[in-house]
């Protein structure tokens, strides 16, 4: 038995010289992932470098994948007096992309006990215990079925029957979180920032130091600056809850990957957020779907949106939640006699080109 090892032994050695270590595995899902992000960046650049070109854009366009920067770049003036360019500090005023921020408020006093979405508007403010608004409920604040559109006016119909885009609707929000959390949409909204991570973002009514982009119509080689900037957000004319928030490309991203990511709502309400609930024809982008203060791409890509416009500050902020990609355009100049259809131009194009870039990587890694 011993004579037989021993014989066998310098051929076990051989066998074992021969034998190879296994290579590692190939990890194929990071290959395809990096081949994407590769591809993404590099379309990107072409093609939202193009419309920059084109249109002449004055402002910050960015596209994170989660906390990947995908595509980035500044251009023009936040100051045209002064000559004062863009930068990555920039900061500014977002109009309606303020609604989501109000949407939310409201559903963490919900979370609290507070009140509920499906409760009347009149058993918090004393303007809608009239006749005509009595049946107003906060839900149809939220995705603006109520009817209303000017305080103190008439239904536009039956409360809940149809779709009108109502700020006085979204003002009336904000005053309903202040009546039931008692402080006000100030204190509340800085506190959400917080909880967000958001560390440049203010309101009209309080902002103070520098950085803020002023807004102007017109154009480059024409223009002239909208009046007591920041501060005129907060009046009636437009109201804070409605449009005054104020903020930069990396808060509004930071918002996105906090608030769809789970760290501001619960799960459930997060949903109730995101459900939609009503349908609206756009003037600028068309059909689409409601939720709450925000809206949603009917078909493909999934994907969850508002555009924003007060006087010479046209906005728009995208969140895709299949790649957790971000798409945040922001500007201080619009030329209003030319109509919004063409002062939203270079939004509809950058809207499109990652709307065809969701659906493609979707195919590519389906595909894999």
């Amino acid at each position: 038995m011993i004579k037989n090892l021993v014989f066998l032994l310098p051929f076990c050695f051989l066998l074992s010289c021969k034998t190879e270590t296994p290579p590692p595995p190939v990890d194929k899902k990071a290959i395809v992932d990096s081949t994407i992000t590769a591809f993404q960046k590099t379309l990107l650049e072409q093609q939202i470098d193009s419309v920059f070109k084109k249109h002449h854009f004055n402002g910050s366009i960015a596209v994170f994948k989660d906390s990947l920067l995908l595509y980035r770049k500044e251009n023009g003036y936040s100051d045209f007096k002064r000559k004062v360019k863009i930068d990555s500090n920039t900061i500014f005023a977002i109009g309606s992309v303020s609604k989501q921020f109000t949407a939310v408020l409201v559903l963490l006093q919900m979370e609290q006990g507070k009140l509920n979405v499906t409760d009347k508007a009149s058993q918090y403010l004393k303007e809608f215990k009239l006749k005509e608004y009595e049946n107003i409920t906060i839900h149809q604040l939220m995705n603006h079925t109520s009817g209303l559109n000017m305080m103190g006016g008439k239904l536009m119909f039956k409360s809940g029957s149809d779709f009108f885009y109502s700020n006085d609707g979204f003002n009336a929000l904000g005053k309903i979180v202040e009546t039931v959390s008692g402080k006000s949409y100030d204190e509340n909204v800085q506190e959400l920032f917080k909880k967000a991570g958001m560390t440049h973002s203010s309101t009209g009514d309080i902002f103070k130091g520098p950085n803020f982009a002023s807004a102007y119509l017109g154009n480059a080689g024409k223009f002239e600056e909208v009046p007591n900037m920041p501060r005129r957000l907060g009046g009636k004319e437009i109201g804070t809850p409605a449009g005054g928030i104020l903020s930069t490309i990396q808060d509004l991203h930071t918002w996105n990957n906090a608030l769809y990511g789970g760290k501001i709502l619960k799960p459930e309400t997060l949903k109730l957020f995101m459900a939609k609930s009503a349908e609206r024809r756009h003037a600028i982008f068309g059909k689409m779907g409601y939720a709450y203060g925000i809206m949603l791409n009917i078909g493909k890509p999934n994907s969850y949106f508002h555009s924003g416009y007060v006087k010479g500050s046209p906005s728009l902020n995208i969140y895709y939640p299949e790649t957790k990609t971000s798409v945040i355009i922001l500007s201080n100049i619009a030329d209003e006699e030319k109509g919004k259809g063409l002062v939203f131009k270079p939004h509809i194009e950058v809207k499109k080109i990652t709307d065809n870039l969701e659906n493609t990587v979707s195919q590519l890694k389906s595909a894999h």
